[in-house]
């Protein structure tokens, strides 16, 4: 079950990005969110933090947060 959720929730992150990439790889993040969004993550302690500070920037970034929640 968790593994179908976690899957799904990876689609919709490919979808919104219309390519694959993995959203637990800090660099491929930053780079799908600069280039296709034009997001810009403030520097912060962490990634997570970073993502969490501009979760209302995109949708996007609530689905990274939440996939990388379900490792």
């Amino acid at each position: 079950m968790i593994n179908t959720a976690k899957e799904f929730v990876l689609q919709r992150i490919c979808a919104f990005a219309s390519q694959a990439f993995d959203p637990n790889s800090d660099s491929q993040v930053v780079g799908v969110l600069k280039s296709k969004f034009n997001i810009r993550l403030p520097q912060r302690r962490s990634i997570n933090e970073s993502l969490s500070s501009t979760v209302s920037d995109h949708e996007i970034i609530a689905l990274i947060l939440k996939y990388r929640a379900m490792a």
